[in-house]
């Protein structure tokens, strides 16, 4: 089997950042950029544990039970009332 090394060559995967002029802290500013707007690292921190269909729920009600309590105790500092809001 024959392979096109140049063709190989040429293409490029993944993020890649090329050093102009032997400056390596430039372009390593900018690959850390890239993989910050790419996410890579988020998702690679996410995916290192397993995590359960019910913990992943859990974490996205989490916001907004933050905002829930946020308005009860605003509502509760205002009228000497008590709120019950169940989900």
């Amino acid at each position: 089997m024959k392979f096109n090394k140049k063709k190989r060559d040429e293409e490029l995967r993944g993020l890649h950042v090329v050093v102009h002029n032997g400056d390596f802290t430039k372009a390593l500013r900018k690959f850390k950029k890239k993989v910050a707007d790419d996410g890579l690292l988020q998702e690679l921190r996410k995916r290192e544990y397993y995590e359960s269909k019910g913990t992943k729920r859990r974490k996205e009600k989490e916001p907004l039970f933050d905002v829930i309590k946020g308005y009860v105790q605003k509502r509760q500092s205002s009228d000497n009332t008590s709120l019950c809001i169940r989900m």
